[in-house]
């Protein structure tokens, strides 16, 4: 009776321990959750009773340098259904596809649909969300947003690009910046029941979403129209394919105007400009050509324009002066190639300066081969044709150049007045500015600065610079001979009265030749002594007379005549 007693006994212990051990393992469970795991298991447990949609946040506005809004954002609203909080399902189709304009099939198909949540259409104007929401049919949520609009429509849309249906930035500044003007959605937490249907008279919760950073741009509006106008009426009265315009202070790299017309709008950037519709091509590759930014995107023979950068290492290397003689038959035999003249019957005796003023390519083989090829090939690197520009735009191409172990006669005497080489219009226009500005390669931009949303945080942007390519002296000598060019020479249209104009013209011919199709061209700055602005305006395919000194010329010139003053004014 003893051994069972204690058998018992003993028994009951073994149970009360368990008891107890499993009370503390209960009890250490509950601690561990309650001290270390609440804030996981509340946040699951909101999930499950809390539906959850995003407010859309307005991206940074976009400013020209003078405050001018060029990118803003226009309200609009997002619509979506609910599944398990329609009440009248028919009611719902018929009224979604009659103010969106949507199939009723389509929308039948996401109403039927099993889900928490079905987004039906984005971007929908204000005007129409609220017809929809005076409708008051269950199921249907109303949800603010906002659409990037654009208030000058084509104006710069290479330049600024735009945003797709999340508000993301696809192309142009846009899709560079996109880190600095998108913002912090915010969200809206809707109480549910376990079958996903909203709790009646529920307090929401809500987030607010954080405006992006607004962008100050080098851009200034006023220049922009003077060259856009210029540019437009080029195109119409030359017929040509495109007009570009690039004007840029040449001593800090600020780009005041971009131009490329025809210009796409902004606000409808998937309707297709009639220029840019072919059979040959499908519609993404006509988007893509007609969203393309061409100077910076595109290379080509840049003709006689490059001719500064064969004088800037000629005078560099004292390989000429102003003064030296050359002779020009209107023509030159190079090993097997006869090379032309632009003026046929030759230019005769002239002298170095002559022969940039008169744009002679005889003089320019000339003092190509007394430079030689390694120390040509030496100043474009100083200047930065081998590299890209760094400029603050998507999508810049890079020059194509010959390799030193591939230049022969030929093509040196080719590369010496801007043929047989490629550079994209940014990089010529850059490595001229280094040609007049006292040898500085500038980091062209188009950002000036950002700054918060509040105005309580700024950031003013730096750029590379490289001092040194060119002595002042070289500097000097080629502003000297461009504004000689302007005043007597080949530039004469682009004369500007009571200004200093220098400048250089160009006529080159497009690959493949002989399909006479041409580039005109013109290079230009102001004052021709210490140059605060500079251009280069590029025709593409015109219509009947061709030369950059007729067409180009004159067309920037009639810039000049409407920026140079408007630049006074902003000084005084």
């Amino acid at each position: 009776m003893i051994e069972i007693f204690l058998f018992q006994k003993k028994k009951y212990y073994l149970i009360f321990g368990g008891l107890v051990l499993a009370l503390f393992l209960v009890s250490a469970k509950l601690c561990y959750l309650m001290l270390y795991s609440s804030e996981e298991l509340s946040r699951k447990a909101k999930s499950v009773e809390q539906r959850e949609r995003s407010i859309k946040a307005a991206r940074g506005i976009i400013y020209d340098r003078n405050g001018v809004i060029l990118a803003d954002n226009q309200p609009v609203c997002s619509i979506s259904v609910i599944y398990h909080q329609i009440k009248e399902p028919e009611k719902v189709i018929k009224l979604l596809s009659e103010k969106l304009d949507i199939p009723e099939k389509d929308i039948r198909k996401k109403v039927e649909k099993v889900s928490s949540r079905e987004k039906i259409k984005s971007n929908v104007p204000k005007k129409t969300a609220d017809e929809i929401r005076k409708a008051s049919l269950a199921g249907i949520k109303v949800d603010e947003d906002y659409k990037r609009y654009y208030p000058h429509d084509t104006l710069a849309s290479r330049v600024l690009g735009f945003t797709g249906a999340d508000n993301q930035g696809i192309l142009g500044l846009e899709s560079r910046y996109d880190n600095i003007l998108k913002g912090k959605d915010g969200t809206i937490l809707t109480l549910t029941d376990f079958m996903g249907v909203e709790v009646e008279n529920a307090a929401e919760e809500r987030i607010e979403p954080e405006r992006g950073n607004n962008l100050t741009l080098t851009l200034d509006y006023n220049i922009q129209c003077f060259a856009s106008q210029t540019a437009r009426k080029v195109l119409r009265q030359k017929n040509a394919k495109s007009v570009s315009v690039i004007l840029m202070n040449p001593q800090n790299g600020e780009i005041l105007a971009m131009v490329n017309e025809p210009e796409y709008d902004l606000n409808e950037p998937y309707q297709l400009i009639d220029s840019y519709k072919t059979d040959k091509k499908t519609q993404t590759e006509q988007l893509n050509n007609m969203w393309r930014n061409p100077l910076i995107s595109d290379s080509y023979e840049p003709g006689s324009t490059f001719k500064i950068v064969t004088a800037t290492a000629a005078l560099e290397e004292g390989k000429v002066t102003e003064t030296d003689t050359f002779s020009c038959p209107g023509f030159r035999i190079v090993e097997d190639r006869k090379i032309r003249c632009h003026k046929t019957t030759g230019h005769g005796t002239e002298t170095f300066r002559e022969g940039v003023m008169n744009s002679c390519n005889p003089v320019f083989m000339d003092i190509g081969a007394k430079v030689g090829a390694a120390a040509m090939l030496k100043y474009y690197k100083k200047l930065g044709l081998y590299e890209k520009t760094g400029i603050d735009l998507p999508g810049e191409a890079n020059s194509i150049m010959h390799k030193l172990k591939d230049i022969g006669a030929v093509e040196l005497a080719t590369m010496s007045f801007g043929q047989s080489i490629q550079v994209t219009p940014m990089q010529l226009l850059r490595a001229a500015s280094a040609a007049i500005n006292g040898g500085t390669l500038v980091t062209p931009h188009l950002a000036l600065s950002t700054e918060s949303a509040d105005s309580t945080q700024k950031e003013v942007f730096s750029y590379e610079t490289k001092s040194g390519r060119v002595s002042d002296d070289t500097s000097r000598r080629i502003r000297e001979l461009l504004e000689a060019v302007v005043a007597e020479g080949t530039g004469k249209n682009a004369q500007v009265e009571g200004r200093r104009i220098g400048g250089k013209t160009a006529t080159s011919e497009k690959l493949p030749r002989r399909n006479n199709k041409y580039i005109s061209s013109f290079l230009g700055f102001a004052p021709a002594n210490h140059p605060e602005i500079m251009g280069l305006i590029l025709i593409d395919e015109p219509e009947g007379i061709y030369y950059g000194g007729t067409i180009a010329a004159p067309a920037m010139a009639e810039i000049f005549k409407n920026v140079l003053p408007y630049l006074d004014n902003l000084e005084k």
